[in-house]
């Protein structure tokens, strides 16, 4: 079974500016304390979310949009995986569940807080940048190479780019989280 992206890349593009419209006015009504407070060793800062959100985008996933599209250019590159069953159910949902994906702390996934909120909006400017240059692209791309996802199988250009959107919303969930705990250390 192969799924079809419902929502065209202007549309993709437009739902990540709002979600990233929405991470840039919380970052305007956090505190420096409350960017960089952990409830435990365990939890991320808002900061570090914010780090993952900006690293995951540029460093993963646009980058495997922009390999999906040269891969294409040279055809000895090109692969052609499908998604796993995972894969395929968040594309037709056009959304990760609403679960919490817990990944063990490692030095290669866990982020560093941030140097500060100026360096978050500037990699969220970045990576708003690279979704319009990438858009464009898009345009001219056939979607067959395919990359593989760790969870979702083989993801096309088109799909790749996609999922930033997804990934960024799914984040709220932990925003939300991360909110709430700093109101309850507040409250002690």
């Amino acid at each position: 079974m192969e799924t079809t992206i419902t929502r065209n890349n202007e549309e993709i593009r437009r739902d990540f500016e709002l979600t990233l419209e929405r991470y840039l006015q919380e970052l305007e009504l956090m505190s420096d304390a409350q960017l960089s407070y952990k409830s435990s060793e365990t939890e991320w800062s808002v900061g570090q979310m914010y780090q993952h959100l900006i690293q995951s985008a540029m460093k993963m996933h646009l980058a495997n949009v922009q390999l999906c599209i040269s891969a294409e250019e040279d055809m000895d590159k090109k692969q052609n995986q499908g998604k796993t069953e995972t894969g395929e159910a968040v594309f037709a949902q056009a959304s990760f569940p609403p679960i919490r994906i817990h990944v063990p702390a490692s030095p290669e996934y866990t982020p560093l807080q941030p140097d500060g909120r100026e360096s978050i909006i500037q990699g969220f400017n970045e990576v708003r940048h690279e979704m319009r240059r990438l858009e464009v692209l898009l345009e001219e791309t056939t979607l067959e190479s395919t990359l593989p996802h760790p969870r979702f199988g083989g993801l096309n250009a088109e799909e790749w780019f996609a999922l930033v959107e997804m990934h960024y919303r799914h984040h709220f969930l932990q925003l939300e989280r991360l909110k709430k705990a700093w109101e309850e250390q507040v409250q002690r």
